[in-house]
């Protein structure tokens, strides 16, 4: 079992910034691939941005060039830096952690965090 524990969410005027974590404990060893994904009122989960195992980086489009997925192993954590956040950002965030890679859409991801909510205003 793998446990994930999201923090860093809150409130946020558009063009501001927030670092979300994932701190990871459990049975780490085999997780090949660790990601963020965010979900508005009455929409679908969708991806923000993923890490494996290897350092590769992947971003949804919506987010490339100013969100940022790294990871600290010695912590067992992952971050998402967002920069010029935007009204359309507000979502749960929800950090995941795969046995395989690819993961291919939510279904291909192990253990979901609660998430943590993030709120842009305008």
């Amino acid at each position: 079992q793998v446990q994930l524990v999201e923090s860093g969410g809150g409130l946020v005027q558009a063009g501001g910034s927030l670092r979300l974590s994932c701190a990871a404990s459990g049975s780490i060893s085999n997780i090949n691939a660790m990601g963020w994904y965010r979900q508005a009122p009455g929409k679908q989960r969708l991806l923000v941005a993923t890490i494996t195992s290897a350092g590769s980086t992947f971003y949804a489009d919506s987010v490339k060039g100013r969100f940022t997925i790294s990871r600290d192993n010695a912590k067992n954590t992952v971050y998402l830096q967002m920069n010029s956040l935007k009204p359309e950002d507000t979502a749960v965030y929800y950090c995941a952690a795969s046995y395989t890679w690819p993961a291919v859409g939510p279904e291909g991801y192990n253990y979901w965090g609660q998430g943590t909510q993030v709120t842009v205003s305008s």
